[in-house]
């Protein structure tokens, strides 16, 4: 419920940079930036017009993970938590709910999901800790059929990452090949509907079944495609750098040069990376 009897916010001049703040205080400071007296950006915002910083910040915390960068990953997720107190900031003016509120609410979840510690249920190895999360998750959810599980995995999820959980779902009761060479027969099959379709709407309709049978595929091998795929495209991005810096140190520009010289000078790139060890694959 919406807190009511919050005490009045401080002067402006209480707000001072320092090495330690309490939760109490963000709060404050966020309640001051929304106020009268704040931010007239921060008054202006609305859940739906944070649905895009929430995610970028949640992207950027990944980020610094994959640095390796613990001060990194101290500021980003310094960034996620402002994104939950702003949206709760919102929601206790209009007497949705408030911080306390969400704070019950994870605190509730986490105890009524590890029924294996908390209650009667019995979990050895992570996966009967997730099988038992998942069997609690859905009967708190009212989910009736796996159908409904399915369906609960939300459309904004990226779609390497939504597809991936939907096949995990789905697996649960049993609807998933035995071994990975399923998954990768299925490509094969896939990739040769490609060459059969007729249209432009037929094309990207099977272009979408391969992609799904390799996010199959990909799962079986237990490799998350979402981030297989960041770390592809950071490979060519870091490959391609070095190849136009090669271009330039010989006065030249890529523009100017055919796909075949492309391609033998980014051959050498990769020789380099790898150590002089041959790759025919682009």
């Amino acid at each position: 419920m919406p807190d009511t009897n919050r005490r009045p916010l401080p002067p402006a001049e209480s707000f001072v940079m320092k090495e330690h703040f309490t939760v109490a205080e963000l709060l404050d400071l966020m309640a001051f930036l929304r106020s009268d007296q704040g931010c007239p950006w921060d008054r202006e915002q609305t859940h739906r017009s944070l649905r895009q910083n929430l995610l970028e910040e949640a992207y950027e915390v990944i980020d610094a993970i994959e640095s390796g960068k613990p001060d990194r990953l101290c500021d980003e997720l310094g960034d996620v938590l402002m994104q939950v107190v702003f949206h709760a900031q919102m929601a206790q003016e209009a007497g949705a709910f408030t911080f306390s509120d969400v704070v019950a609410a994870i605190c509730n979840k986490l105890i009524s999901r590890h029924t294996h510690i908390f209650g009667p249920d019995r979990a050895a190895t992570p996966d009967a800790v997730i099988a038992n999360w998942e069997k609690n998750k859905k009967r708190e959810k009212g989910l009736d059929s796996q159908t409904q599980v399915l369906l609960d995995v939300p459309r904004a999820v990226p779609a390497l990452q939504r597809s991936y959980k939907v096949q995990q779902k789905a697996a649960q009761v049993g609807f998933d090949w035995d071994k990975a060479d399923g998954p990768r027969q299925k490509i094969e099959e896939e990739l040769a509907e490609i060459k059969e379709a007729s249209n432009q709407d037929h094309l990207e309709d099977e272009l979408g079944d391969l992609l799904f049978s390799v996010v199959n595929y990909a799962r079986h091998l237990k490799v998350q495609p979402e981030m297989a795929l960041n770390r592809s495209t950071e490979k060519f991005i870091r490959r391609f750098a070095a190849l136009e810096a090669r271009a330039e140190a010989s006065n030249l520009k890529l523009g100017a040069l055919s796909l075949s010289e492309m391609d033998r000078l980014w051959d050498d790139v990769k020789q380099d990376e790898k150590g002089g060890k041959s790759d025919a694959s682009r």
